[in-house]
């Protein structure tokens, strides 16, 4: 079963940090492109970045370019996404998807995704 988990939400300060991770299974993880996208109340979603499969070229949205900085452990089958200077504009739901074509900021071109983690900032 393919399956993407993500983990490390909660409530944070402004200003603060934060470490989202994702976790993969089931798919030949180092084979796929990983992208990040949240989804605000009310809002669309959104891209926050990506990394390539091999060697870890990143792409980040000029939103957050900056202050994000993703990462990824192929033996560990898992995605990082740092956040830095976290602002109330960051509250979102973040989820973590797989693309077997590369990376993107289109999400329909990721097959996989996960349930998503809760990111609250408060001001």
């Amino acid at each position: 079963q393919v399956q993407l988990v993500e983990s490390g939400g909660g409530l944070v300060q402004a200003g603060g940090s934060l470490t989202l991770s994702c976790a993969a299974s089931g798919l030949t993880f180092r084979s796929y492109g990983m992208g990040w996208f949240r989804q605000a109340p009310g809002k669309g979603r959104e891209f926050v970045g990506a990394i390539d499969w091999s060697p870890g070229r990143t792409y980040y949205a000029d939103s957050v370019k900056g202050r994000i900085t993703i990462s990824r452990d192929n033996a560990k089958n898992t995605v990082y996404l740092q956040i830095h200077s976290l602002k109330p504009e960051d509250t979102a739901v973040y989820y973590c998807a797989a693309s077997a074509d590369g990376i993107s900021s289109r999400d329909y071109e990721y097959t996989v995704w996960g349930q998503g983690t809760q990111v609250t900032v408060s001001s």
